[in-house]
């Protein structure tokens, strides 16, 4: 029985493509960790013992990095946070959890004194831009053109109050 989906009501396609999404070392993070090591900074990978285990730790800087893909983690008018059609209600209850799983992992990072990098994967498509905000970690523990909100995060989800 192989060939059955896992769960009713979702195709075997489905459930095979779903299957195949990787949660580390995906094309868009090791772009990130290709720019980042061009520019100097030295990293570690998925460090368990931080909330979130994050996708890049930067630690001389203090700083981590997520690569968040803009479909799962709901990138705020983005045009590739999209919803599918089918199970809506699934798919919403998804991305809230997912949304409130960042955020408690942030804010932990935070509070324990670490500058939080959150880059879309979006954002590559723009790479002299994101070379010139990656360029500047470890300044002041802020990047350009953030603007704070009351959380203390910028729109890209840059800690700008270290």
């Amino acid at each position: 029985m192989a060939d059955e989906p896992v769960e009713p009501g979702i195709s075997l396609q489905r459930s095979r493509n779903m299957a195949a999404i990787r949660g580390r070392d995906t094309a868009p993070e090791r772009r990130v960790r290709s720019l980042l090591h061009q520019l100097g900074y030295r990293f570690r990978l998925h460090r368990r013992d931080l909330p979130g285990s994050p996708d890049i730790v930067l630690p001389r800087h203090h700083t981590v990095v997520f690569v968040h893909g803009c479909f799962w983690h709901r990138h705020p008018g983005c045009r590739y946070t999209t919803t599918p059609r089918t199970r809506s209600a699934f798919w919403e209850t998804k991305f809230r959890q997912n949304m409130e799983r960042d955020a408690r992992q942030q804010d932990e990072l935070r509070a324990a004194g670490w500058t939080v990098v959150v880059v879309w994967e979006c954002e590559l498509r723009e790479i002299n831009v994101l070379t010139a905000r990656l360029r500047t970690i470890g300044r002041c523990g802020t990047l350009p053109d953030d603007e704070v909100t009351e959380s203390g995060t910028g729109s890209s989800g840059v800690n700008t109050v270290p």
